[in-house]
């Protein structure tokens, strides 16, 4: 099965990329792409605004972490202009939450599994760091960035 064959199946279609400032969504080196911080946006929208552990919970939470590598995938799309022989490097998960909380794996999950998902167990697991901020852009409640590699 093609990875635009699973993104049918998963019923993904993938945004254009959007930028928050001046610099690339994604660029290409050699036979790695870095794909740049992406924020949990959907139609336009931060899914989910605010820090976990205060106005989202960790399922919202998760959620919006999904929609942050369906940007990423996006981004890559609109680079690569294909997803087909990619695999995951690494995962960074930054995560908007109250200074007591503790779940930012769970809610990075929502990531994980989305691109495990499209690009099977092989390709699509990395090496992956979830980390607790202060604030992210936007108000978004999860930002993601990757390292992809180019067959």
């Amino acid at each position: 099965m093609t990875i635009a064959e699973r993104l049918a199946e998963l019923e993904i279609t993938l945004p254009e990329p959007t930028v928050a400032g001046i610099y690339r969504p994604a660029i290409r080196s050699g036979n790695q792409v870095y794909v740049a911080g992406q924020l949990a946006i959907r139609d336009g929208m931060i899914v989910h605004p605010g820090h976990l552990g205060r106005e989202v919970s960790v399922p919202d939470g998760f959620e919006a972490a999904r929609a942050c590598a369906i940007n990423a995938l996006g981004a890559l799309q609109h680079l690569l202009g294909s997803l087909e022989n990619l695999r995951l490097i690494r995962a960074i998960g930054y995560v908007a939450t109250t200074p007591d909380f503790s779940e930012q794996p769970a809610v990075v999950n929502g990531a994980s599994e989305l691109l495990k998902s499209v690009f099977g167990e092989e390709r699509g697991l990395g090496v992956r760091v979830a980390f607790g901020v202060a604030s992210l852009p936007m108000r978004s409640p999860v930002e993601l960035e990757l390292l992809m590699e180019v067959d």
